[in-house]
C-alpha cells in the first residue's frame, strides 16, 4: 500500500519534534507544505515540498497516477484531520482523472492528529513500491 501525506500547519510537526523551530517558522512564512510518507523502517520521510495547500493537494492526486498500479480497479482511501471538504475535493478529482472503482473517506485517529494537526490529508492506494 502506497500513501502520501501533507499537513496544514507546520507547528504541529515542530511540537512533535519532527521539525526544527526555525524550519517551522520559515516554512510557515513561505507557505510550504511538506509531502511525506512513512517508509518500511517506520520513520516519516519528506518526499517533497509544495508551495501552498492547493499545490500539496494536487501532489496527492498526481501521486495516484504516477505511483499507482491498475488504478481504475482500485479502492482509494482518503483520511483527513477534520477537513472532509478538502478530502472530498481530492476524491472527486481522483474519480474524474483515474476512473477508480471507489473512494472511501475516514477521519484520522486523534493520536495521529495530535502530532500532525487538523488539516492533515493522506491518500492510500496500491502502488509500485512503498
Amino acid at each position: 500500500v502506497h500513501h502520501q501525506v501533507t499537513v496544514e500547519d507546520l507547528m504541529f510537526l515542530k511540537r512533535g519534534g519532527r521539525l526544527s523551530g526555525t524550519s517551522a517558522v520559515v516554512g510557515s512564512l513561505m507557505n510550504i507544505k511538506p509531502l511525506m510518507h512513512v517508509a518500511n523502517d517506520g520513520k516519516l520521510y519528506v518526499t517533497g515540498k509544495a508551495r501552498g495547500r492547493k499545490a500539496a493537494i494536487n501532489h496527492l492526486i498526481d501521486a495516484v497516477g504516477e505511483k499507482g498500479v491498475d488504478v481504475k480497479n482500485q479502492d482509494i482511501y482518503i483520511v483527513h484531520g477534520d477537513c472532509l471538504d478538502e478530502a472530498k475535493i481530492i476524491g472527486e478529482e481522483v474519480k474524474k482523472r483515474y476512473n477508480v472503482k471507489s473512494v472511501t473517506y475516514n477521519c484520522l485517529d486523534p493520536v495521529i492528529v495530535s502530532h500532525s494537526g487538523p488539516g492533515t490529508l493522506a491518500i492510500f492506494f496500491m502502488g509500485k513500491k512503498r
